[in-house]
């Protein structure tokens, strides 16, 4: 009954939704952009920016937590293709060496070119935000489960993928945990032999999925691509623009330089290049491609999700463990946005899995940067009653905000019984396995 409610509830707000666009008004994303540009970012946006209340649900009575089980973005960092700058640089560069940049095309140059020093062999490397937004991240965690972190000689398996910038944000919040509570025993494992689950690849069906879903990407980009008004600030000849510069290209590319100016302390802000309606275009753009590639859209057979078999498998099986051991203990993996992304789709947090058809309709209801920030993670505390017997409870969090889950809740939200959340998830990997 309480998931017919829900599922009630979901319909009435999205009726609510459709029913203020066709008056006019604004999506909840394009205000929220609106208010707060950076969030156009969407997997650049700092972790930092839109932090939660932190005002839980209180577990039921008599419960306490016991168990917790994480995956974790690395932190903010660098770009990370080896012509993500220079690609930028190169249109700006030809036409000031042909007298073809406006004053404002020059400074924007100059503030490129002084900047890009700075990427010299960085690109991809955690910068100190990214360092800063792991410690915050640690630091919340204990603070807020200390009936797990803070027990003494807790023990923590903490397990990162084989790239830097992810074993650095490990040891960012590994150090917040020990300094919260030096008798934590805290083992730290960073292998190839663990990428299968950490950062499992596309395979076979799951990657064959995507040509009706990328060529709708490619219609949209083209359609809500505007690049006139900006050419108009960097270049003097428009006709000159015409002829040797990709301008929709180099709209996107400089777009995506600048908005990752955020994920440096002292990045030059250049966000103004951009107004209002073209911000939010280049989010729609890309709100679209992540969805495309990682979402469960029916574009791409709802199956995208799916490429997180792996990681979900060990989480189950590992909470399987762990529930049965009963004692308190943390496991922390650390890894990538295209692992929390579709894991998050997996998993159905929240909206997370929500199916959209029209890929131009897709920001009133599902919007990228409430999922993969930069440091965005999952985390799943278990919960069972302090004396006796009793139902394991898990409750779920995406970005440390509650979220709902595809099963009946118990009497209070956002607790679920783990051997209904289990069932359904083993469920929904069975049936993948065996189409």
């Amino acid at each position: 009954m309480k998931k017919h409610i829900a599922t009630l509830l979901l319909a009435m707000t999205t009726l609510a939704m459709q029913a203020q666009e066709q008056a006019g008004e604004e999506t909840l994303a394009r205000k929220e952009i609106r208010e707060n540009p950076w969030l156009a970012g969407s997997n650049y946006v700092d972790y930092d920016r839109q932090l939660p209340d932190f005002r839980y649900t209180k577990a039921p009575k008599g419960y306490v937590p016991f168990y917790f089980s994480h995956y974790g973005r690395h932190g903010a960092r660098w770009l990370i293709g080896k012509d993500d700058y220079e690609r930028v640089l190169r249109p700006l560069r030809k036409a000031r060496k042909e007298g073809k940049l406006t004053r404002e095309g020059q400074e924007t140059l100059r503030k490129l070119e002084l900047f890009n020093k700075t990427t010299h062999k960085r690109l991809g490397d955690l910068t100190t935000v990214g360092e800063r937004q792991h410690h915050g991240i640690g630091r919340r965690i204990a603070e807020h489960f200390p009936e797990i972190f803070l027990k003494k000689g807790v023990a923590i398996d903490a397990r990162s993928t084989v790239v830097e910038r992810c074993i650095l944000s490990m040891m960012a919040e590994m150090e917040e945990l020990m300094a919260a509570n030096p008798t934590a025993r805290i083992h730290n494992d960073v292998s190839q032999s663990l990428q299968y689950y950490l950062n499992q690849p596309w395979e076979g069906r799951v990657k064959e999925n995507g040509g009706k879903g990328w060529k709708a990407v490619d219609e949209l980009r083209n359609k809500i691509t505007h690049p006139e008004r900006l050419s108009g600030v960097l270049f003097n000849d428009q006709q000159w623009v015409k002829d040797s510069v990709n301008a929709g290209s180099l709209m996107r590319h400089l777009f995506e330089v600048v908005i990752n100016m955020q994920s440096h302390e002292d990045g030059p802000d250049m966000l103004s290049l951009f107004n209002e309606e073209e911000i939010y275009d280049m989010w729609r753009i890309n709100n679209a491609g992540w969805y495309v590639n990682y979402g469960a859209s029916p574009l791409t057979g709802r199956v995208m999700p799916f490429s997180q078999f792996n990681l979900l498998t060990n989480i189950i099986e590992t909470a399987d463990t762990c529930v049965q051991l009963g004692k308190p203990q943390a496991t922390m993996r650390f890894g990538h946005e295209v692992c929390v992304m579709p894991l998050a789709c997996l998993m159905e947090l929240g909206n997370c899995g929500a199916s959209v058809e029209n890929l131009e309709e897709l920001d009133k209801y599902w919007q990228n940067y409430r999922i993969y920030p930069m440091g965005c993670n999952i985390q799943l505390i278990f919960y069972k009653p302090k004396k006796g017997m009793g139902d394991v409870l898990v409750k779920a969090l995406l970005n440390e905000r509650e979220m709902t889950l595809p099963v009946s809740p118990t009497a209070t939200p956002y607790y679920y019984k783990w051997d209904d959340v289990r069932k359904y998830w083993k469920d929904k990997l069975n049936n993948f396995k065996a189409q």
